[in-house]
């Protein structure tokens, strides 16, 4: 039986590793849409409850568990900014300064991806924002799957050196 079956039956200990096994990415993938830790927690929490529920539209035939919480997620994050800028109130993360300096952020990360090889942009490009897997960006770029994930991590370790000015310390992390 799968998880959410039996989830949904009542099994705590099925829950619980759903739970473990989603949460941190999603709470990561909440917090990046909306900017506020707790709303983060309040839409995970709820796109969790929701698998729970008879409603929910979840089918595991149309794919991955995963895949359909990472959808809810971003559904609701929308429908919480919907409903914030409906209400006429400030949405906190879209103030003319934040704006400014996520545009400012967007074109300077614009122009070191630029900067990068060309084998090593294309693979950065599909993997981090067409979110392709790696298997399918080795067939779109005919090359080997170990190709594909040597390139990135090139890319990977070229961009955070030419970013490394605007997350100091970030180094120290890793």
């Amino acid at each position: 039986m799968d998880l959410v079956k039996a989830a949904r039956k009542g099994s705590e200990e099925a829950f619980l590793r759903l739970f473990d096994d989603h949460h941190v990415p999603l709470f990561r993938f909440a917090y990046r849409l909306t900017g506020s830790a707790a709303d983060a927690e309040d839409i995970v929490q709820e796109c969790f409850l929701g698998l729970l529920r008879a409603e929910c539209r979840y089918d595991p035939r149309r794919g991955a568990v995963r895949s359909y919480l990472f959808g809810a997620v971003r559904n609701q994050a929308l429908k919480r900014q919907r409903h914030r800028e409906g209400a006429g109130g400030p949405v906190e993360w879209r103030s003319p300064e934040s704006e400014a300096m996520r545009a400012e952020l967007e074109d300077t990360v614009a122009r070191a991806v630029m900067r990068l090889p060309e084998n090593q942009r294309a693979v950065l490009i599909l993997a981090h924002y067409e979110q392709m897997p790696l298997a399918e960006i080795a067939r779109v770029m005919e090359v080997e799957v170990g190709a594909v994930k040597s390139r990135l991590q090139r890319a990977r370790a070229s961009m955070k050196e030419m970013l490394a000015a605007y997350a100091p310390g970030a180094g120290e992390r890793s």
